[in-house]
């Protein structure tokens, strides 16, 4: 191409991790697509699900609307988390600076209750006491979005620390980052998604894949029961 008319560009990748039946994470793929784009999502799952992806409980994310919409067509028995820490910087966003760290205590007292019903019970205090306070905004976002967040409490509560954030994975994200900002540019798309691949395999040769992560028994064991597997 001649440099005259070269056009430089942001690149999205899309990476999927998950943690397989024996407790153990994985990298799923990864790919080149607009991040809040509903297209890109729906072709990276269903290339997912092509390759044989099946049994996924739990999808954890940021309110991408993409990806929440192409879950539902492509793993409708999945539920959706929404990352905690990702919706209290949402909420951040119309809180006065001087108030974060009070709103902060509020949120994470939602997220500390022992069940869902305790957990909405004090979302609804949580709201009231925002609006009482003038904070409409974030009160808003707490009515309208709270529930979202709530969803790993289906789940075994020795699971919960590690299911209602997606840090693991953003985590990798950082380090991926990390090396295309040292490089600057690259002559095209499949470049840029070559070195993240390069990066994520060698992650998946360390510690991260080969150390057992969440222990899977009390998530399997009541079917197992049901089946007469286990007395």
């Amino acid at each position: 191409m001649d440099a005259r008319h070269a056009e430089v560009r942001n690149v999205s990748l899309l990476v999927a991790s998950a943690v397989n039946a024996e407790g153990f994470r994985e990298i799923l793929g990864i790919c080149e697509g607009a991040k809040e784009d509903k297209s890109g999502w729906s072709s990276f799952l269903r290339h997912l699900v092509d390759r044989g992806l099946r049994g996924v409980q739990l999808v954890v994310s940021d309110a991408c609307r993409g990806l929440v919409e192409s879950v539902a067509d492509y793993l409708p028995e999945a539920r959706y988390q929404r990352c905690m820490v990702h919706f209290y910087r949402n909420v951040f966003s119309h809180v006065p600076s001087t108030r974060v760290r009070e709103v902060s205590h509020m949120l994470k007292a939602i997220h500390a209750q022992e069940s869902r019903a305790a957990a909405d019970e004090k979302a609804r205090t949580v709201i009231a006491d925002l609006r009482a306070s003038r904070m409409a905004k974030a009160a808003d976002l707490v009515e309208q979005a709270v529930h979202e967040t709530l969803a790993y409490y289906a789940f075994p509560d020795i699971h919960w620390r590690k299911i209602r954030t997606n840090n693991p994975l953003e985590r990798i994200m950082k380090e991926i980052r990390r090396r295309p900002r040292v490089i600057g540019a690259f002559p095209d798309g499949q470049s840029c998604l070559n070195l993240a691949a390069a990066r994520l395999r060698h992650i998946a040769g360390t510690a991260w894949s080969t150390k057992c992560y969440m222990n899977m028994r009390p998530l399997y064991q009541p079917q197992l029961s049901e089946t007469g597997a286990v007395a």
